[in-house]
């Protein structure tokens, strides 16, 4: 069975904040958005787990 493919956590709102490095609408970093095809599995989930926490530490849980 094959693995299912990590999907990106893009929202169509594509701003980076200056201040932080983060895109304003997923909060990957440049580097990360500009990695993501060619990343695994593994360090999509990876990102998407980072991004999360970014998101949650500017708007709380």
């Amino acid at each position: 069975m094959s693995e299912l493919e990590v999907q990106s956590p893009c929202v169509g709102v594509c701003s980076m904040d200056e201040e932080t490095g983060f895109c304003q609408g997923c909060f990957r970093t440049l580097d990360e958005i500009r990695l993501w095809w060619d990343m695994d599995n593994a360090s999509k989930a990876e990102v998407v787990k980072l991004a999360a926490a970014r998101e949650s530490a500017v708007f709380g849980d």
